[in-house]
C-alpha cells in the first residue's frame, strides 16, 4: 500500500508537461506493490480541480485510488507536529494538509509517493518517501 500525495495526482489531472510522465510511472510501479491510497485531505485538495463530485470520483475510480480515512492518532500527531513547526517560526498558512498526510503515513507506516519531500523529511523522518532523485 502506498499513500499518494496530492501533487502527484495533480500532475495527471493537469497533464503537467514536466512531471506527468514521472508521476504516471511511479503510480504504475506503486500499484504493482499494493493498493494506491489517498485520504480525506488529498480528496479535498483534488476537489479544487473538479466542478462535480461525480467527476472527481470517476477519476479516483479510473486511477484505482482508495480513500482511507485518517486515524485519530494521526490527527493528534499532525496537531503536535504542526505546533512544533509553528514554534520554530513556520508559516501559519498552507501547511497543515502536509502534516495531516505525513502523520497519516507515519501512524499507519505507509510509504508516501510525493514530489514535495521537505516537510515530510523534517517532521516525519521515519517515513519512506518515493520521490524524484535530487
Amino acid at each position: 500500500m502506498t499513500l499518494i500525495d496530492t501533487n502527484v495526482l495533480l500532475d495527471l489531472v493537469t497533464d503537467d508537461r514536466v512531471w506527468a510522465d514521472w508521476s504516471i510511472g511511479q503510480l504504475e510501479a506503486a500499484s504493482l506493490v499494493g493498493p494506491l491510497l489517498i485520504n480525506d485531505i488529498v480528496y479535498a485538495e483534488l476537489a479544487v480541480r473538479y466542478e462535480r463530485i461525480e467527476d472527481l470520483d470517476a477519476f479516483l475510480e479510473s486511477a484505482q485510488l482508495i480513500i482511507r480515512p485518517i486515524p485519530r492518532a494521526a490527527l493528534f500527531l499532525a496537531g503536535k507536529v504542526f505546533t512544533r513547526y509553528r514554534r520554530a517560526g513556520g508559516s501559519r498558512t498552507g501547511v497543515l494538509p502536509d502534516f495531516l498526510i505525513g502523520a497519516h503515513a507515519a501512524v499507519e507506516r505507509l510509504p508516501v509517493l510525493t514530489r514535495d519531500i521537505g516537510r515530510y523529511r523534517t517532521y516525519f523522518p521515519t517515513l519512506t518517501l518515493i520521490a524524484p532523485a535530487g
